[in-house]
């Protein structure tokens, strides 16, 4: 499994509960908060709604960092030799070697001419 995987999954997961948080919400104040009853009880309905807000603003900080993180773990993979185009143009660069000095035969029994 590679690292771009392992992000990608990571970040499913973050997306799924920033989800649910978001939705236990209500902007009119109501939600979660308004079914827990007075501020008479140990959490109380503002303990709620920070603990919500905070844990939004999380989620959304780890998403934000999940997705750079998994930007350059992607990026680095296509860096090493995945690319067709610089395989094309270094095979024939390398294949073409060219001889010192031309090699002629002579005729057996015949002198080269000088």
């Amino acid at each position: 499994m590679s690292t771009f995987s392992i992000f990608l999954v990571l970040i499913t997961i973050v997306c799924f509960l920033l989800v649910v948080v978001i939705m236990v919400q209500n902007p009119k104040g109501g939600g979660l908060s308004s079914s827990l009853g007075g501020s008479t009880q140990i959490g109380g309905v503002q303990k709620t709604t920070d603990f919500l807000d905070k844990s939004t603003w999380t989620l959304a900080a780890i998403l934000i960092v999940l997705i750079l993180l998994s930007s350059l773990s992607f990026g680095g993979s296509l860096g090493e030799s995945d690319s067709k185009i610089i395989d094309k143009t270094e095979t024939p660069a390398s294949s073409t070697t060219t001889p010192a000095a031309p090699v002629q035969n002579a005729p057996v029994g015949t002198t080269p001419a000088k």
